[in-house]
């Protein structure tokens, strides 16, 4: 299995509970995990990160020509699985503006769908049926278009992550 991760799981574990500074083996491992095929981003989700002028750790460290090598999905998205996401996934009658909102969004899931049996998409967002057109979920546009997708501790247990404390004399 690929696991395709959403820009918010670097975003908000950066942010919220594997900063840079506490839990540098999060970071080494899904440089690891990424050289080894396991984990990978498509380039939209990459551009989202480091687009724009913000400075900071994770932009530092993902534009690493390290870290893009070992991340980046070396792979076009296909046009007519984007449009069938966009379509089938959210609305067919968008407007650019809800175009705008939905990001990156139908790429990511687009590229799962290309190899719907062997990929997944990973992201923090959590299921809310109710949402409606622009304004819906991940987990939800995947479950209608019968992708998979899962969070990013459920990422962490399939795959094994962990930290192992050394003693320090």
């Amino acid at each position: 299995m690929l696991y395709l991760l959403d820009a918010n799981v670097f975003i908000d574990a950066n942010r919220d509970y594997y900063s840079f500074d506490m839990v540098p083996e999060f970071w080494e491992w899904l440089l690891h995990m990424g050289v080894n095929d396991k984990i990978k981003i498509p380039i939209e989700i990459y551009e989202d990160i480091t687009e724009g002028s913000k400075k900071d750790k994770l932009t530092d460290w993902i534009k690493q020509s390290h870290a893009r090598d070992a991340l980046i999905l070396d792979e076009a998205a296909q046009v007519n699985l984007v449009q069938r996401v966009t379509m089938e996934g959210y609305a067919s009658d968008l407007t650019d503006i809800e175009v705008d909102m939905i990001g990156s969004d139908s790429f990511l899931i687009s590229y799962v769908l290309a190899k719907p049996g062997e990929r997944c998409v990973v992201t923090t967002e959590v299921s809310k049926p109710s949402r409606k057109r622009a304004n819906r979920h991940i987990p939800d546009v995947c479950r209608q278009l019968g992708v998979r997708s899962c969070n990013t501790f459920d990422l962490l247990r399939t795959l094994g992550f962990n930290t192992r404390w050394k003693s320090h004399p």
